[in-house]
């Protein structure tokens, strides 16, 4: 006799239908927006390396500049490393009203 709802007895995986209106992006995406961080926080050493040159005759701004580039490359690979924080919700299920004609709620009696 089987049941209803793909559900298959003695088994703990739950095969109803997830609802995901609030999913979080495919990981193809965040991958892609860490990659876009990375390179947008190591596009930003080029300038302080390129103003620490302009400004070669104030030595404290150079200086400024070039110690400025110095934390970017690992500032830039601990936010691209850093993958948004999992939800901690329950996920919503679908739950189908009962059709049938008979409640639930009856007394069985054995033979």
């Amino acid at each position: 006799m089987g049941t209803g709802g793909g559900v298959v007895m003695g088994s703990e995986r739950d095969d109803t239908p997830v609802l995901i209106t609030a999913a979080e992006p495919s990981h193809d995406d965040q991958h892609a927006a860490r990659k876009r961080k990375y390179i947008t926080m190591m596009a930003m050493r080029l300038p302080c390396f390129a103003l620490a040159l302009i400004f070669y005759n104030v030595w404290w701004l150079a200086l400024g500049f070039l110690l400025l580039s110095v934390p970017l490359p690992w500032i830039a690979v601990l936010i691209a490393n850093d993958r948004p924080p999992r939800k901690a919700e329950e996920v919503s299920r679908y739950q189908r009203e009962p059709r049938a004609i008979e409640g639930g709620d009856h007394q069985v009696i054995e033979g």
